[in-house]
């Protein structure tokens, strides 16, 4: 009987530090299920500007269940996970990072769940040994946010630590093409039976987080958009509450005039604009943003390009 076939999808960027530790940690862990499964390792470099490269090259000369993705520059965390699934051949994926703060040592129990029927296993984090107060307060506000906002409801604390069967990666490579993308969120809604494994993130074994506090504001806005249109409703709701506001300054302007006690209205028209024109900016700024979105879709450029896909002769090439 023929042993089923999963992919490790691992997204790189810069991580010339951790991948030795990676490759020989996740390897420890496959080996111990090699009886029962095989595994193709699809790393996904996404344009680093240091050793990674030579670095995966010579893994991949050792280890012949590697392939690697070369992207002409850097595309990003999502293009690279995207790309992954685009290109991964086994019956089910796992997408996770190098940096080890998606701990190898899950992965059974990520294939014992799929082997239970389940197409989706997502892994949810419950503490991270570097997040600090921080990053927990700023993750929770977040998702408590865009759950407000969006109809579509999010596991909190869902990571881009994640297992997904082929049905789902064909669903993926089809039909969620956009260019602005909250994958973590899709494959939450995709629908199909799903299932999740709670975890500890640890300390990064090597290297720096490549996310700077812009980044994460700009990927939150980014997600918050991608599942909600509530930002361009806030100028009509905002309106109404003008008009409403506008009302009761008339008819308490009129009363004073009437009882002879005129309003010194300074400080009340400039508190009144200043609001005015505060939420008119923001909801230019939300429409612009979503106009930037549909300019990205009606481009139509590739979501990532592939300088190379590499992978090492088989003994049999070799002879």
């Amino acid at each position: 009987m023929q042993k089923p076939l999963y992919s490790i999808i691992v997204s790189v960027y810069n991580e010339e530090a951790v991948l030795p530790l990676f490759h020989q940690e996740v390897s420890a862990v496959i080996d111990t299920v090699a009886d029962t499964a095989d595994f193709e390792l699809l790393f996904v470099n996404d344009g680093s500007s240091d050793n990674s490269r030579q670095i995966l090259q010579q893994l991949m000369e050792k280890d012949q269940r590697i392939r690697v993705i070369h992207f002409s520059r850097n595309f990003g965390h999502e293009a690279a996970m995207l790309a992954g699934l685009d290109h991964c051949r086994g019956e089910a994926a796992v997408c996770m990072d190098s940096d080890l703060q998606h701990p190898p040592t899950l992965l059974p129990q990520m294939l014992a769940k799929y082997q239970e029927g389940k197409d989706v296993i997502t892994m949810m984090r419950t503490d991270r040994a570097d997040g600090g107060m921080s990053k927990h307060l700023s993750s929770k506000l977040f998702y408590r946010i865009i759950n407000k906002m969006s109809e579509a409801q999010l596991q909190p604390n869902a990571s881009d630590f994640f297992l997904v069967s082929r049905k789902v990666i064909d669903v993926l490579k089809n039909d969620y093409r956009e260019r602005t993308r909250f994958l973590r969120g899709i494959i939450q809604n995709i629908g199909f039976e799903r299932d999740s494994i709670n975890y500890e993130a640890p300390s990064r074994a090597a290297g720096k987080s490549k996310y700077s506090l812009w980044k994460l504001l700009k990927f939150s806005f980014s997600a918050i958009a991608s599942f909600s249109k509530t930002p361009l409703k806030i100028g009509i709701y905002s309106g109404l509450i003008f008009v409403f506001l506008s009302i009761i300054l008339i008819i308490y302007s009129i009363v004073m005039w009437i009882i002879d006690t005129p309003v010194s209205g300074y400080t009340t028209l400039v508190i009144f604009l200043s609001a005015f024109a505060g939420i008119q900016l923001f909801v230019t700024g939300a429409i612009g943003y979503y106009i930037g979105f549909i300019f990205d879709e009606v481009k139509q450029r590739p979501l990532y390009i592939i300088q190379s896909i590499e992978q090492a002769q088989s003994d049999d090439k070799q002879a």
